[in-house]
């Protein structure tokens, strides 16, 4: 075996720092399923139909890294992107996104770092979604540590679309020919 000096400790470092996101996930998707839990006890039915989330992929956070034009060091990671915790909370009704969005943001455990409105200010692509950067405080063995996490609600036509569209910007590398644009812009609005 070759020594590399501190490959090890950048190893550590990176599994640490990878580990808090993980923990920031799972402790905002159990607070979230308890609202939910909550509103179905206090109402009767639920404004979230399901729950996803994710840790980004290291190949997924260098790529957005370099794209972005930062130099790809875990401080520049954890600094620079707001998005490497994410949590994707599919309602079935557009009124049902502004009711859990309100319940994120009155918690006391959750602190907004900003907010963007992509339901009444639809994105040129047709794109529609309420997006959230939160910070949540981990509590470790070492003190606590703030972590950044990206909270997007959206109906399950929504999220569908967003979907197609995805996929679509991979298959055609990001150069989505004229008449497939359109008919994503139309279904964009009839959803």
């Amino acid at each position: 075996m070759v020594y590399i000096p501190n490959a090890y400790s950048q190893l550590d470092q990176w599994n640490s720092v990878m580990f808090l996101y993980e923990s920031a996930l799972k402790a905002i998707n159990t607070k979230i399923e308890i609202l939910n839990e909550e509103f179905i006890h206090m109402y009767g039915h639920t404004p979230i139909e399901h729950i996803k989330s994710r840790v980004k992929t290291p190949d997924s956070i260098v790529k957005k890294m370099k794209r972005n034009g930062y130099e790809v060091t875990i401080e520049n990671m954890v600094e620079k992107l707001s998005d490497i915790a994410g949590i994707r909370i599919i309602c079935q009704f557009v009124e049902d996104i502004e009711k859990v969005a309100d319940l994120i943001q009155k918690r006391s455990d959750i602190e907004i770092k900003s907010e963007k409105d992509y339901i009444r200010h639809m994105k040129d692509s047709g794109y529609r979604s309420y997006h959230l950067i939160v910070y949540y405080t981990v509590e470790t063995m070492n003190g606590p540590k703030r972590i950044q996490v990206e909270i997007q609600i959206r109906t399950m036509a929504m999220d569908f679309w967003a979907t197609i569209e995805h996929s679509l910007q991979y298959k055609y590398k990001a150069n989505i020919p004229d008449h497939i644009r359109e008919r994503l812009s139309a279904a964009a609005k009839a959803i």
